[in-house]
């Protein structure tokens, strides 16, 4: 019997939204699934955001094992959930039941990531200036800063990583080990995937003692029980993953606020992939077969697929191409994740074959319910600087390949790009000296730069950026993925003359939390 009650989940409670209800839907087999999801109003968002705010002053100031063993007990929850969290989520998303168990593998991974940073202690940013009394003209008082959480964080949970990107997902992980209540606002194509998941972070919360707001998980309908959530004067950062027109909604009423709010919204990306001429004359067929791959990989549902290729036209490219369109008759319309990410599809890929582009090669036919028959298409440089709907993001299995005349041209398409979340240079070594050349630009375009691999696959670690400059996200100083992303919910605190008996515990002489620290300038571990 499944544990799936169709309820929300505010502080403690399991409540029933009074606001309508709704069904998942199997994209796979064209039909709704039980059991019905009561749906929440803005009476229930503010009752989630009020047991935020009374949660984050005891969770902020709780040790950092405890929120290190908040985020291992949520990540030993979800295992425990077993293989009813796959099927949940399998049949929700029509994702294989391979890349669900991978993708569960990863948000625990990334649970533990923050756990692990948590204790480490480095994300305080502590920082002592000592006082200098005698100093003239004029003495400097004792300085001590650090690093606090924001306050709740609201977090959208995603279509495409309906356990990565949602509500266990970087932006909650981040969140929690920052010391933000968060309170999640379930994506509707995964309701249940989302209460199992839910239910996990509640009992962890219970299992270490924290107060009960420190998490909670809203389902909602249409625009409004979000644009509640945004809206309430207890959230003080958003996190979202998801189109360029939801998250610029958000990051309007964020900013109408009378006391505006960040939005950290990841939004749209077609992520270049330049290929260089001594590598396309090297392996262009190698190459054609996997960026093939790369861009019809999950149904094309990557933020980071390849929908992009520039090149310098010539034989090779050509060679390219005949092979990539080869490659592309062999790869099967698939299930997308919703109907209406599938009709979206259908309807952007029809409005490119009218803008005057070649079409090179397309999939082949199934009888796959919400399938995406994936597409190749070809341009000039010319008529992809003439036309900007060309270099739009469509979310799927699609790409178009622009030939460039020389490098000048070349260079002229990558300065004209938006901000991107990725950037692929395939390159040789005698392509070293043009991809000297165009690094400066890219290093202003995107966030992550790869040489001689394929966008599609985030690793979560310390060193990576899942971000870039707009529209790929709304703050171009940020990451969603990797340690780097609980600096998003974090701001400075300075402390002038404090009496030590008042110091946080990360700011006092002793050192009791063996922190490594800024002191007069020398990083110490003292």
């Amino acid at each position: 019997m499944s544990s799936i009650t169709g309820a929300m989940l505010i502080g403690a409670q399991s409540v029933r939204g009074q606001a309508g209800e709704m069904r998942a839907f199997a994209p796979a087999l064209g039909q709704d699934i039980e059991p019905a999801f009561g749906l929440g109003n803005k009476a229930d968002v503010a009752r989630a955001c009020e047991l935020a705010a009374q949660a984050f002053d005891a969770f902020r100031a709780a040790p950092h094992e405890t929120r290190a063993k908040l985020l291992e007990a949520i990540a030993e929850r979800i295992l425990a959930i077993g293989d009813e969290l796959i099927e949940r989520a399998h049949l929700e998303s029509a994702l294989p039941k391979a890349r669900l168990e991978g993708e569960r593998g990863r948000t625990v991974g990334q649970l533990r990531l923050f756990a692990s940073l948590v204790r480490d202690g480095r994300w305080c940013g502590a920082v002592l200036d000592s006082a200098l009394p005698e100093r003239k003209p004029l003495p400097r008082s004792d300085l001590r800063a650090q690093r606090i959480g924001l306050g709740p964080v609201a977090v959208f949970g995603a279509s495409n990583f309906p356990l990565a990107f949602s509500v266990a997902g970087g932006d909650t992980a981040s969140a929690l080990a920052a010391g933000c209540p968060v309170v999640v606002k379930a994506h509707l194509a995964h309701p249940g995937t989302s209460e199992l998941v839910g239910r996990a972070i509640q009992q962890a919360v219970a299992d270490v003692g924290l107060p009960e707001g420190v998490f909670s998980l809203i389902f909602g309908g249409g625009n409004e029980t979000g644009e509640a959530l945004v809206a309430h004067p207890a959230i003080k950062a958003v996190g979202f993953t998801g189109s360029r027109r939801g998250g610029l909604a958000l990051a309007q009423i964020a900013a109408q606020r009378a006391e505006p709010i960040p939005v950290y919204a990841e939004m749209s990306s077609i992520n270049p992939m330049l290929v260089l001429p001594a590598a396309l004359a090297a392996r262009g067929e190698a190459l054609a077969q996997g960026f093939v791959d790369s861009l019809t990989m999950g149904v094309g549902q990557f933020c980071t697929n390849p929908g992009l290729v520039l090149a310098i036209d010539s034989p090779e490219l050509d060679r390219f191409v005949t092979a990539a369109s080869a490659a592309l008759t062999h790869k099967p319309a698939q299930t997308m994740l919703t109907a209406g990410i599938a009709s979206a599809y259908d309807e952007a890929v029809a409005q490119r074959k009218t803008q005057g582009v070649e079409q090179l090669a397309e999939g082949t036919a199934s009888d796959a319910q919400c399938a995406a028959l994936p597409l190749l298409f070809k341009a000039s440089a010319e008529q992809f600087l003439a036309q900007h709907a060309l270099s739009d993001e469509i979310f799927g299995p699609t790409s178009i390949v622009v030939a460039c005349r020389d490098e000048a041209e070349l260079l002229r398409v990558t300065e004209y790009l938006e901000g991107q979340l990725t950037a692929t240079l395939q390159i040789d070594r005698d392509d070293y000296a043009m991809a000297a050349r165009l690094l400066p630009v890219l290093e202003r375009k995107a966030g992550r730069i790869l040489a001689n691999g394929f966008p599609t696959g985030v690793e979560v670690s310390y060193a990576m950026v899942h971000g870039g400059p707009f529209p790929a996200t709304s703050d171009a100083r940020t990451t969603s993925v990797g340690a780097m992303a609980i600096e998003r919910f974090l701001r400075p605190v300075c402390y002038q003359d404090l009496p030590a008996e008042l110091l946080p515990a990360a700011l006092q002489d002793e050192n009791p939390l063996a922190l490594w620290r800024l002191r007069d300038g020398e990083l110490v571990r003292k």
